[in-house]
């Protein structure tokens, strides 16, 4: 196992590299081209300076998160091939600078959605929360700029604002796509794209959805261990696996994650650890990583991680914002770190008990 961090690069991030080097235990960062747009092939000399920048502070680039697919694959659009294509030479260019994982998802408009970024909670932090009936009462088409309204000024992952603006068509244009064509649409991409990743040993890592069910009627397909099992059969490549997110699979209550981890344990390219506190069916709100914080057994999770003998990264996903950090919401320093740290401890205790 290797211990990771988020970065979203100079300019688009509070965090600093020299910050995250100095988390104990943390030897590599998630990175991507922040700056990139969906469908685009990305310059080579742009992903060989964030390598360098990253290394020259100490640390190096462990997977990227995220080489966003294109809405025209996903829907299936007659121009899908020519996106794909792009997305292929992404990977060569990744692939020739030793970069081998990536994180992407295959949601449909919103690549997560949440009711509130900044609820405040009782020890005067704030977290990321969700609430079924306040996303039911709000018009898809004016929740980006209520999103946007608590986002301290950062460009939010899977809500920038050129893609977003035309959020009226993109609807439109998904209005004929179900589950079944979504994930007919994700099996074409996979097998497109699986030469190139066996070229260079790229690991492509799922995202599954966030939260796991139907949100403003749009398909869902990456939502438990049955839709896992699912895509990971439909594509049965060793190259084509899962990012393990607990809090995204956590959303729903009947999710059993380490019956998902068992289940799909060759196959978990990235994990990505969190907690969640659950209050009633389609309402949870974020919380410290520590078990007793949230609803979740993180013990449970890192041993069933441990015992199925997985070796890949793990980052600390969303934080708290605690200690007056004004950062992105979910992705301020000081709770990741502290995150880093706790998961880090369970699975050293996990190590030595054996």
């Amino acid at each position: 196992m290797e211990m990771t961090f988020r970065w979203f690069g100079e300019g688009f991030d509070a965090v600093m590299l020299k910050q995250i080097r100095q988390i104990p235990g943390v030897t590599g960062v998630i990175a991507t081209l922040y700056d990139s747009v969906a469908g685009e092939a990305w310059d080579a000399q742009k992903v060989r300076a964030l390598k360098e920048t990253v290394e020259h502070a100490g640390l190096h680039i462990v997977g990227i998160e995220s080489v966003n697919v294109h809405d025209a694959i996903k829907i299936g659009s007659p121009e899908r091939d020519q996106y794909i294509e792009n997305y292929i030479k992404t990977l060569e260019v990744l692939g020739k600078e030793h970069i081998s994982l990536i994180c992407y998802n295959f949601m449909p408009v919103f690549d997560w959605t949440r009711s509130d970024l900044a609820k405040a909670r009782p020890d005067g932090s704030t977290v990321l929360s969700y609430d079924q009936s306040v996303i039911d009462a709000i018009d898809p088409e004016k929740l980006f700029a209520s999103v946007d309204s608590k986002s301290n000024g950062f460009v939010l992952p899977g809500w920038e604002s050129e893609r977003l603006s035309k959020i009226k068509d993109l609807f439109a244009a998904y209005k004929g796509v179900d589950e079944a064509k979504l994930f007919a649409n994700l099996v074409y991409f996979l097998k497109a794209i699986m030469p190139t990743c066996k070229k260079y040993g790229i690991k492509m890592a799922i995202h599954p959805d966030d939260p796991a069910w139907t949100v403003f009627g749009l398909p869902r397909i990456i939502t438990g261990k049955d839709a896992v099992l699912k895509m990971l059969k439909a594509v049965d490549n060793p190259l084509n696996g899962l990012t393990l997110c607990t809090g995204s699979f956590g959303s729903n209550p009947k999710n059993d994650i380490p019956s998902i981890i068992y289940a799909c344990k060759e196959r978990i390219h990235f994990a990505h650890i969190r907690n969640l506190r659950h209050w009633s069916p389609g309402k949870f709100e974020e919380a410290a990583h520590l078990s007793s914080d949230g609803s979740f057994d993180m013990y449970a999770i890192m041993k069933a991680l441990y015992d199925s003998g997985f070796n890949g990264p793990i980052r600390p996903d969303h934080g708290r914002a605690i200690w007056g950090e004004v950062a992105m919401p979910g992705y301020g320093l000081y709770d990741r770190a502290l995150g880093a740290v706790y998961l880090q401890g369970l699975w050293e205790a996990i190590s030595k008990a054996k």
